[in-house]
């Protein structure tokens, strides 16, 4: 098979291009169908009655999404303060140092 000239690739990705938009041309396109907006709540409506149906509403809610939480064992408590007490160290020395470099910098270069 003889290899393509230059012209001979741009007329083929042209005709390619024109096949393509005109399938687009004739493809139809689904309806999306709008959402019915939501009449206007009133104010009260909006607080959802009394506040003690309100609260109690909140608390029952609460209960239940902390009903999902998967609480961490004590093996993995104990490992995550382990991690927590070890930065808070490596940090706290760090900023020791640093503190310590800084002040001789300071007290024997600006304040000779």
């Amino acid at each position: 098979m003889a290899r393509q000239t230059r012209s001979e690739r741009r007329a083929r990705r042209a005709a390619q291009a024109e096949s393509e938009a005109a399938v687009e041309r004739t493809r139809v396109r689904p309806q999306v169908a709008r959402p019915v907006p939501e009449p206007a709540r009133t104010p009260d409506e909006r607080r959802g009655g009394p506040p003690g149906i309100a609260i109690k509403r909140f608390v029952s809610e609460s209960w239940g999404e902390l009903q999902k939480v998967e609480w961490p064992g004590q093996q993995q408590l104990i490992q995550g303060t382990v991690v927590v007490l070890l930065a808070c160290l490596i940090v706290g020395v760090y900023l020791w140092a640093a503190d310590e470099v800084f002040k001789r910098l300071v007290q024997h270069i600006l304040l000779r």
